[in-house]
């Protein structure tokens, strides 16, 4: 990652980013877990040029192997300094543990934690700061060591899923504000707006289909507001009468007029205009798979949104199984790009046919002007296709930036 990173863009010259060139590549995480495939994970190489003979194809695979001390990391970020903070998860025994590691932004050595041991969260997964108004804000995660086998309901209601939203002094590295989100609700994507000016920003939680609206009132002082809530839906033939959107990724463009959230379990991508930030409005959804299909094991019984089940998807003469989950924008804000693998063990456990075939990549194209959501039916990378067997694709990463690790200072 660019040591400079954080301060390749000025405000209020930001708005210019959305005019940088295509993105040209990506970088996708991939994993053989749970697969009966015996083959380290790996990064995928990704052609996104129309033009290229390979476009959607893989370019090349890269193994990865992590090295840490401090148990299940999760998301790395560009400190303001170079340095490289990331998110923990969980303690070598998959017990829950909040906090952050630092490296060196150029050597890549473990310098150690950076906050103060005694003001560990109990919990982590995902996290943002600006710069400007010397803050970090962190989620909560869930315990590895029960959540990790797969979604069990009796794990309801007993500390295994994450409910805070931990607000950070940046400078000093300590922890100053806690919001307790619910029981169960499990705070995971946190994002910013990219103005660095802006103080404030969102939090969505999974298991409860709610987004937060964090912003700052006062001196140093934060709140939080509900200002989205997706219903879960009454259903036959899954494995609870409720069955909850599972928002996994939010994502907000470049320009910070539209926010996009990823429902793993329902199945669908939503796009909000921002034009209020205290009343996000949908202008945008499309379904990608889920577990609400028509057709499928699955029957709803009682929908607040939906007159009928939808209909699975087909690209490419390829079923697509499996939900959206982690998302990729375009830095001019017009191509969504999203894969639809979330964990290993809870793939298995709910989409079982795309861990026998593999998970894809697939592209949204945007309506930057209106709204609206349609995918794109040429685009389809098929991870079932990879020469060691089928794997499962998650993070989506471009090599020049993107709306998803860039912080503007």
């Amino acid at each position: 990652m660019d040591r400079c990173r954080v301060q390749c863009y000025e405000y209020p010259t930001c708005p210019d980013v959305v005019k940088a060139p295509r993105e040209e590549v990506a970088y996708v995480t991939c994993t053989y877990r749970e697969t009966c495939i015996d083959q380290p994970d790996f990064l995928a190489t990704i052609d996104l040029n129309p033009r290229s003979p390979y476009y959607c194809q893989m370019i090349e695979p890269v193994d990865v192997f992590w090295k840490c001390n401090k148990g299940y990391l999760n998301v790395p970020r560009s400190l303001p300094n170079g340095d490289i903070l990331i998110a923990n998860v969980g303690d070598p025994s998959g017990n829950a543990k909040g906090g952050f590691i630092v490296l060196d932004g150029e050597t890549f050595e473990l310098k150690g934690n950076w906050e103060n041991e005694c003001e560990t969260p109990p919990s982590g997964y995902d996290f943002w700061f600006q710069p400007r108004h010397n803050v970090l804000i962190s989620s909560a995660g869930m315990v590895l060591k029960r959540a990790g086998y797969g979604f069990n309901p009796d794990d309801l209601k007993k500390g295994v899923f994450g409910r805070r939203l931990n607000v950070w002094n940046l400078s000093c590295r300590t922890l100053t504000q806690c919001f307790d989100l619910g029981e169960d609700s499990l705070p995971l994507s946190v994002k910013f707006l990219h103005n660095p000016d802006a103080a404030e920003g969102y939090v969505s939680c999974a298991l409860s289909g709610v987004v937060y609206r964090f912003y700052k009132c006062e001196r140093d002082n934060w709140a939080v507001e509900e200002v989205i809530r997706i219903p879960a839906k009454d259903v036959t033939g899954w494995i609870m009468p409720k069955m909850p959107a599972f928002t996994l990724d939010l994502v907000i463009s470049m320009d910070d007029k539209y926010l996009y959230l990823s429902n793993w379990l329902h199945g669908d991508i939503r796009q909000y205009e921002l034009s209020k930030t205290c009343k996000p409005r949908l202008v945008g959804q499309v379904f990608v798979g889920g577990s609400i299909l028509r057709g499928g094991p699955v029957t709803v019984c009682r929908d607040e949104e939906l007159k009928c089940q939808p209909e699975p998807l087909v690209i490419k003469c390829k079923r697509v199984y499996g939900g959206p989950s982690k998302m990729q924008l375009s830095l001019d804000g017009k191509r969504l790009y999203v894969t639809n693998s979330f964990y290993s063990t809870w793939d298995k456990q709910f989409y079982p046919n795309m861990v026998k075939e593999g998970s894809v990549m697939l592209q949204i194209d945007v309506d930057t002007e209106k709204g609206g959501l349609t995918v794109n039916k040429n685009f389809l990378v098929d991870f079932g296709k990879e020469p060691n067997g089928p794997c499962l694709a998650h993070d989506i990463h471009f090599p020049s930036g993107d709306s998803t690790s860039d912080i503007l200072a």
